[in-house]
């Protein structure tokens, strides 16, 4: 019987691409510095941050410096726009991912969140209103440790008290999560309900899992589970 539901956060519980979108194209535009000169830059920095090695504010002063054009202002105001952009993502939520998760606690199971995150991500997660509905939080940049490393999968089980086979992963497929929890014996499920098909998402279709086309669709299957486990 599977006793816990585990959740991605970004393109599963919220998504960036019903907000205005507030990346590193915007940011380069923003500095007045080319996108082909900025992007390589601020993507190698993108595991450092991942993994809470470097802050936002340090990353963005050593590399405006690089590049000539620093001032306190400058790193101020993007870090600040950094967390807005990740706070307008919670006022965009499907309408059916409050009652999801609910349904699932008032059911008896415990939920838990892996996310692959930024400090300042981290701190808007922590500050929204689904932060109370989970029972178990492995945010990348708090633990050292990424998706799809299995650590961060057993730290949330071991923080449930739950094995791997107890468990429902739900996520939208990026940093190859659902092989990594389905290598680790979780049942595991696709969240498309946020997907648009041809666009730059970085995820499409995984045909191998099966889709959960809305929310509510991954209460169903963790009820179903139940009776499988239990005839």
């Amino acid at each position: 019987m599977p006793q816990a539901v585990l959740f991605d956060m970004f393109e599963t519980l919220i998504t960036h691409y019903g907000a205005p979108l507030y990346f590193g194209t915007e940011m380069a535009a923003e500095a007045g510095v080319a996108a082909e000169v900025f992007l390589p830059l601020w993507r190698r920095t993108d595991d450092d941050r991942t993994l809470g090695r470097r802050r936002l504010e340090d990353v963005l002063e050593e590399l405006y410096r690089s590049l000539g054009c620093y001032s306190p202002a400058l790193v101020d105001g993007q870090v600040q726009k950094r967390k807005a952009s990740k706070q307008e993502c919670f006022r965009h939520l499907h309408p059916e991912i409050l009652p999801m998760l609910s349904g699932l606690r008032q059911r008896g199971m415990r939920v838990g969140l892996i996310s692959n995150c930024y400090f300042e991500e981290a701190e808007v997660i922590r500050q929204s209103p689904l932060f109370p509905c989970f029972d178990a939080v492995m945010l990348s940049c708090e633990q050292g440790v990424m998706k799809p490393d299995p650590e961060i999968f057993r730290r949330c089980t071991d923080a449930l008290g739950v094995t791997p086979g107890q468990c429902l992963y739900v996520g939208d497929g990026g940093s190859r999560e659902l092989e990594t929890a389905r290598s680790l014996g979780m049942t595991t499920v696709q969240a498309v309900w946020y997907l648009l098909e041809g666009s730059t998402q970085p995820c499409q279709r995984k045909a191998e899992f099966p889709a959960a086309e809305r929310p509510m669709d991954v209460v169903r299957m963790a009820e179903e589970m139940c009776i499988r486990h239990k005839s």
